[in-house]
């Protein structure tokens, strides 16, 4: 049976390419994409036979509640995120990296959705001193803890590689010194290995149950 998903973040790094898998899966029929603004297919699918998948819906994620009825689809892929220094404050990144993703999973949860897979970070914990990992630490044990939605999965990438309209400076040096600097990171170090966007998207896609 043709499966639907719901992609929340498609338009950043991972979750661009996310739908773009998703689009060439032949397990999915549609791929329902929340977004803040109006785009045009040809943004997330170059084939015009993929893109024909995709259905935007423009939202309010300030109020993710108004729309519960996209969450009862199979399968949910969450790759909101941003930084402190584009969100302006501590209490705007919370609110995108934790506020977010969290009523998305309790809609998940309502909606009796099959599966739910979001972006964290390696490094996160609840207790660290880094206010960054800390909130995705929070974030994990919230969900994670969260009866009734079984099938709740975090990916934890390190520093994410690819092409962003914007790059970010650390971003820039690890595409330039990660060739170098890969090799040596081993085992108990390869979680800290810069990983590429393609390959989260990946990742999250064979985390969900079918």
């Amino acid at each position: 049976m043709l499966k639907t998903a719901l992609v929340l973040g498609a338009t950043g790094l991972v979750g661009k390419t996310l739908v773009e898998q998703l689009c060439q899966d032949h397990r999915y029929q549609t791929v329902t994409c929340l977004v803040r603004k109006p785009l045009s297919l040809d943004f997330f699918c170059a084939s015009a036979d993929s893109a024909d998948k995709v259905q935007p819906i423009v939202v309010d994620f300030d109020n993710l509640q108004d729309y519960q009825g996209y969450f009862g689809c199979p399968h949910i892929y969450v790759c909101l995120g941003t930084t402190i220094k584009k969100a302006g404050s501590k209490g705007a990144f919370r609110k995108v990296d934790f506020e977010y993703v969290h009523v998305a999973a309790q809609l998940a949860r309502a909606q009796r959705a099959v599966s739910f897979v979001w972006i964290s970070s390696v490094g996160a914990n609840a207790k660290s001193h880094n206010f960054y990992l800390r909130v995705k630490g929070e974030l994990e044990n919230a969900i994670i803890g969260m009866s009734g939605l079984d099938n709740a999965c975090a990916v934890r990438p390190s520093l994410l590689l690819g092409e962003r309209e914007e790059m970010r400076p650390a971003e820039k040096l690890a595409s330039v010194i990660s060739p170098f600097l890969s090799p040596l990171l081993v085992g108990g170090l390869m979680k800290y290995k810069p990983v590429q966007a393609a390959d989260v998207a990946a990742q999250m896609i064979r985390l969900q149950v079918f």
